[in-house]
This record gives C-alpha cells, structure tokens and sequence, in this order.
C-alpha cells in the first residue's frame, strides 16, 4: 500500500511502525508540521495491560519505550492538610519526547519516509505540489493530526465531529519535584479551588498539570497572564507541595494565556473513501484519566491489525479497504465510548469540585478515585486491602457501627437513620409494579412476593406504586389506599413484617394521571387497554403517547379533591403502619406531569416558571407531611432529567430537592426519564447515580440512587464514595428475594442476621463458599 499519514504524534508514527513491521513493501511517508523535538507535553502515562499489548505488537520499541519508564503503584490525594495513598494501581511514566524519539527511531529503522516541518495542504494547490502528489497517489490517508485535526474539519459533513468545550481551564506544566505516586492536590484560594494533577515520567522530573472552574481563573486575573506568570502564580498556590521546585512551561507558550479549555471531541464516523482518523482526531478523552496516549497508539494497533485481516479478502481493492476501516471503528469505538463515559464521569467531578470539598478527607480521596466509575470497591480492595480497611473503618465509625472484631464491615451494611426510623443496612427493594389487584386490594400475592423480599437481608422494602383513588390507577391490577378495606389489607402485610423481620417496609403513593388507564407490563407497558379504559387527568391535556387517551387539565377543583386523596391516604398508611412514606412525583405521572416542561403548558400559576410548575406537587407534599406521623420519614420520588430537548436537567433536580427539603422531606429517591416518550436516555451501569450525587452534595438532602445497580460492589462504591445514602435493586430482587443475605455470605460478611428458619441455608451456603475460595 501507499500510505500518506497526517501527523507525527505517537498514534501516526506507531501505525506507521506495525505498517511497515507487517509488510516491508508499504510505501509510507509521515508528515508532520513541527519539528521532530516539538512536544506539548511533558510526560504521558502507561497501564500494565497497555503496555502488555504493545509487547506483543512491536517487542523492539515496548523494549525501548520500558527501559526508559518510570513505574510506580500509588495514588495519592491530598485534601485539607492530609495525604490518602491507595497502592496497587501499576503505573508507568515516560517523556513525551523521550517516546517520540523511540518512536521515530523505529520508524525510520523500518524504512518509513519522516518529513518534519511540512505542512500539508489538504487543498493541494499548486504551491504544494509534492505533498499534494503524494495525496492524490495514496491508498491510505490516516489523519493523525490530533484534537483540532484540519482533516476532521476539511471532512466535518462527513465525520459528524461533536466538540464539547468544557468548562474548565487547565495549563500543562513540568517540575523538578520527584512524585513517587499519580498525585491529585486540591487546593482552596480566594478566588475558588485549584486542582492539580501530577506524576512523575522520569528521575526528578514530573508533569504538573493544574486546572480550575473558568470562574476561578478569571476571578484570579489568570486570563491577563502569560505562561510565566501563571506559573509563578500557580507556584505561590501549591508551594507547600512544591517543597521550592519551580513549575516549567512549555517553551511554545511564552506569549500570552496558556490556559486551555478541554475540547471532548466524538466523530459519528472515523474514515471517509481512502481517509481515515486515528488518536484525538477521531476522539478524545480527558486527561485526569491519563489514556490519551495509550488510546491513540491502541487505534493505530486495531487500524493495523484491520488492514491485515482484510488484505486477502477475494473482493476488489477499494471494498477491502472500506471494510478494513469499518471493523477498525467498530472494535474500537466500542471501547473509545467505554472510556469518554468514565472520562466524562471524573471530568465532571473535577468541573464541579466545589461540591465535593464538604466531604471529609477520607470520602474526599475515595469519591476522587472512584469518580470514572471504572475503579470500584472491589477493585481497590483487590489492589490495597489496608486502604479499603481503613475506609471501612472510618464509615463505620461514621455510621455509628464499629466493625464486628476482625470482620470486614462493607459500607452497603452500615446503618442509615432517618427521623426515628434506623435501617440495618443500605439495600432497598424498590418499588416494582407487580399489576396483581384487584380493586386495588393488595392479597395473597403481594404477602408471598412483599414477605419473601421482607425476610431477605434488605433493611427497607417499599411496595409498589399505590394509587389514592380508582382513577389514579396505572392498570386494572394496581394497588390502591382509597378505603378501609384496602388498609386492613396492607395492614395484615405491614403486620406480618414486624413479626418475622427486622426489615422496615415502606408505602409509596402516586396517582397515575397521564399514564393511567393502561395495559400491565407484562402486555404492552404504557398502551390504553382494549376497553375498560377511564377518564385522566394532567397537569394539561398532553397524551403521553400517540395511542394514548388525552387527558383533561386539571382544574383547581379537581386538584383539591386529588390532594385530599393523598392526605386521606396518607392516614391509612400511618394506621396501617407503615414506617416510611414515598410521594411518587416522577415517570410522567400526575405530580410528575405538573414539573416537567414538556408535560405542563398552563399558563396560570401552576404552569411556567419551574416554583409554579413545583406549586401544586408542594402543595400535595405539605398536606401530606402535616398527615404523616412526625417521627417516622417522608420520601419523594423524583425524575432529575427528563432525557430530551426542552426538558427537566438536573440543575432544576437540585431546585427541586431543595423545595422538597424545606417542606420536611427527608428522602429524595433519585430516578430520570419515562416523563415523554422522546426520551432518550444514556444507560449503563449506576447510569443515574450521578444524579443523586449532585443533589445529595449540593442540596444537602439523603438520596437514594436507582437504575441499572445490581451488585454489591456497585453498593459499596456508591455509599463509601458519599455518592448517595441508600440504594433501590428492583430486578435484582426479582430474581432473587435474597439478593442482600447472598451478597452478604458473598463478601464473607457473616454478622448479618437471617431468618432463624433459614439459618441451615446460611451454614449450607457459607460452607460452599468458603470451600471455593
């Protein structure tokens, strides 16, 4: 092949080497506009694995490039004065210049053209003609020409580039300073907080990157400064950590603000004809993660090893190369949006750090090493079983639960106290519609399936959705709390729970309103029934779907007699005894349909401004309160985002939670979405556990996160991290009504009490266990 790479950076020279390794014959000529000893960086960092597979790939440069690492094992956070090491992380340094120079040695070894200072037109006017040769005659053009890629931009219509800019400023430094571990500092000033993020890369030498909110750069004049300046600024900020070593600038920043923004780049597509992007043209990935450089020499790997399978391919020349190009970006970007996630997650956390600064050191340090969602509990657990230990210890002295003897006390088996109300641990069963009443009458069912989660290890089980009057229903088979007869029901489960567990149960209420009338999930979830269908009602006359019956806007009769169904409502779940209440203002249901934007189009006061479109649901919260025992804990359910254009974000959750807390709520049981049918949601693990993060460390209000959490370590990570206070499982607990005592023996965990006509399992189970391990 002819091969014209874009760009001299690790991602073009690397390709460039398994190209010409793979088949001498390649004709391949690098071009890159700077000179060979140009780097905007100081040093970069290597995983294990990462680096395990450029062994394998190329053995003489991974020689080259590891004989010329600096390794180390630890983390290190320092926060308010204090210094947390979590080890066992396996880290390897090395000069961005150092491995260029490996990298371009390499290459010009294996018979690559290396054209420095060229500038390629990608125009090909006259002035240009060599360059513009090259491109017409090339097989391949790979653009390796890094986060403000020309070729991206030249091919924007077809690449589909989506360029967030970010909010905070960051500056790129080098050091003197000898760092033994990946050292995360936070530093308060009067203009906000700095955070710097440093390693070292060689002997006694270091990168220093310092980075803050855009806020905190202006407040502190640092848009009026040159590189120089802003190091000797950023010097007087960490000098305590600096011990006297100056921080170095990049000799291609000396004049004006060196300051940059983060650019989050992703490309719906990666080749176009013969042209194809690799490393940060194609995507990016913050730096706090340290994988840029390993990301963009993985791409030229996959492109490579793409290239090779497809070359004797029995079809013609051109349909082999766009297939090659098209497995590449298919095995990559399902592991470029695995880590821009993870990415994205600890760059938010950094963006919003002053959110964080509340927590105590310990909780500091482990939000801050947990923040991608990558590293969970388990896995610094598995890497520095003393660090866990010590976390541990401090949450249980925190919980008031001081750790059995020598056991391991996991943060999900920690109390939680709300009001008088103590919960033995963190697990909930959520609220799962089980569409299995009749009349709304809760029967044999719902004690068989609430008791079986009741006597399975969860500290609090919440029954489903129940309905406060006939046509607050969301089917035909939903529970209900509008008679006596339907209390002395629930009555004889609540009862049945004091009897036989020491879990707490609680009631949720909710009327269903737009959604309502409408077949069970089992059938077809959210689509009107056949016939039997009954009047809605809305905040406005939206139907939540094509099929949907329109409901009728409320009226203020109509909501007076609503409210009072909850509050009566509200008093037969007291008598009945239930030890927690959950108001139910999310999913696009009634209350829910009144705080969305895209569901309330009113125009008196209880529709536009998010405080009217809040005005009825608050209203409903307060009755219910001033109803509601004051010793035992009121919840409400809330969707923090609505998932699409025009809807609720989760800067109005914590406006929400906020009102919600004022009124004497004690919960906010954190969902998204299911509010419009345009919703389009992110999923994946814990995918709306960020929610209650934000709204439990801005609103300062207990959370509960749900969605897409089903192990233990999902739990642990979560509460230890302070992310959120208790964690709702529905499927989990589906599948198994013991989820939380299996967990519990699965962690060697042993002071969790079981049922004691069940305690023969627990033996039973116990011993299998540690048979295996």
């Amino acid at each position: 092949m002819r091969i014209v790479c874009l760009g001299g950076g690790p991602a073009g020279l690397y390709f460039s080497i398994l190209m010409k390794r793979a088949d001498p014959t390649h004709q391949i000529i690098l071009h890159e506009r700077n000179k060979a000893d140009d780097t905007f960086g100081w040093g970069v960092v290597f995983s294990a694995a990462s680096l395990d597979t450029l062994a394998i790939a190329d053995p003489e440069s991974h020689a080259a490039i590891t004989a010329a690492m600096r390794r180390w094992d630890d983390c290190a956070v320092h926060f308010k004065g204090r210094c947390m090491r979590s080890g066992g992380h396996g880290y390897s340094g090395i000069s961005r210049q150092t491995l260029l120079a490996i990298l371009q040695q390499r290459a010009a070894e294996l018979g690559v053209q290396l054209e420095f200072e060229s500038q390629i037109n990608l125009d090909g006017d006259d002035d240009d003609a060599p360059q513009a040769t090259q491109l017409a005659a090339a097989d391949l053009i790979v653009a390796a020409d890094g986060i403000h890629s020309a070729t991206r931009a030249r091919h924007a219509d077809h690449f589909q580039p989506a360029i967030d800019l970010r909010k905070c400023r960051y500056l790129w430094f080098g050091t003197t300073r000898p760092l033994d571990a990946f050292t995360f500092i936070t530093e308060a000033s009067p203009w906000g907080w700095f955070q710097a993020h440093a390693y070292p890369y060689a002997e006694g030498k270091s990168t220093f990157i310092v980075e803050c909110h855009e806020a905190t750069w202006r407040n502190a004049g640092l848009d009026q400064l040159d590189a120089d300046a802003s190091a000797a600024f950023c010097e007087r900020i960490f000098a305590s950590h600096l011990q006297g070593h100056r921080l170095l600038c990049n000799p291609r920043h000396q004049r004006g603000s060196a300051w940059l923004n983060f650019n989050n780049v992703h490309c719906s597509r990666w080749h176009h004809g013969n042209i194809v992007l690799i490393g940060d043209a194609a995507h990016t990935c913050h730096f706090s993660i340290g994988s840029g450089t390993r990301l963009a020499m993985e791409d030229a790997l996959a492109l490579s090893r793409s290239l090779a399978a497809d070359a004797g391919a029995a079809h013609d020349a051109a349909t082999s190369l766009t297939q090659a190009l098209e497995n590449y970006q298919n095995e990559r970007s399902r592991e470029i949006l695995r880590l821009q996630n993870a990415a994205r997650n600890r760059m938010e956390w950094f963006e919003n750090l002053s959110r964080y600064t509340r927590l105590e050191p310990e909780q500091f340090a482990y939000s801050l090493l947990t923040s991608s969602q990558r590293l969970g509990h388990d896995s610094l657990l598995q890497r520095d079983p003393a660090y866990i230990d010590g976390i541990e210890s401090w949450l249980a002295r925190q919980s008031g639960a001081p750790k059995p003897g020598n056991q391991r006390l996991p943060p999900m088996f920690t109390p939680f106290r709300l009001r008088e109300m103590t919960l033995k641990n963190r697990v909930v069963v959520s609220p799962m519609a089980m569409y299995s009443c009749e009349d709304g009458l809760p029967g044999d069912f719902h004690l068989a399936h609430l008791g079986s989660r009741l006597l399975g290890g969860a500290a609090l089980v919440i029954c489903e959705m129940t309905a406060v009057m006939p046509d607050g229903r969301i089917t035909p088979g939903c529970a209900g709390l509008w008679n006596d007869r339907q209390m002395a029901a629930w009555q004889r489960i609540v009862e049945f729970a004091r009897q036989t567990s020491d879990a707490k149960i609680g009631l949720q209420l909710g009327h269903a309103g737009p959604k309502g009338s409408t077949q069970p999930g089992w059938q077809q979830i959210d689509e009107p029934l056949a016939e039997g269908n009954w009047p809605l009602l809305a905040a406005s006359d939206i139907a939540y779907g094509p099929q949907n019956q329109i409901p009728r806007a409320m009226t203020r009769q109509d909501m007076t007699r609503v409210r009072d169904a909850f509050v009566a409502a509200t008093r037969r779940g007291a008598t009945a005894g239930f030890d927690l209440l959950e108001l139910h203002c999310a999913h696009g249901y009634l209350l829910s349909s009144f705080i969305s934007p895209l569901t309330n189009r009113r125009e008196d006061e209880y529709g536009g401004s998010l405080e009217n479109r809040l005005r009825y649901p608050l209203e409903v919260c307060r009755e219910m309160r001033i109803a509601w025992p004051a010793e035992r804990p009121l919840a409400v359910r809330i969707s923090a985002h609505d998932w699409a254009p025009g809807g609720l974000t989760d800067d109005e959750a914590v406006t929400i939670a906020r009102a919600f807390r004022d009124l004497g709520v004690d919960l906010i049981d954190v969902s998204s979405g299911q509010t419009t049918r345009a919703a389009r949601p992110t999923y994946g693990r814990m995918y709306q556990t960020p929610f209650a993060d934000r709204i439990r460390n801005e609103a300062g209000i207990p959370t509960m996160a749900v969605g897409n959490i089903f192990a233990a370590d999902h739990i642990n990570t979560i509460i230890a991290a302070g992310r959120a206070d208790l964690c709702a499982l529905g499927r989990p607990h589906l599948a198994d009504p013991a989820w939380t005592l299996h967990a519990a023996a699965a962690q060697g965990y042993r002071a969790v009490a079981w049922p004691r006509q069940y305690l023969g399992g627990k033996s039973q189970l116990e011993h299998n266990l540690d048979r295996t391990s």
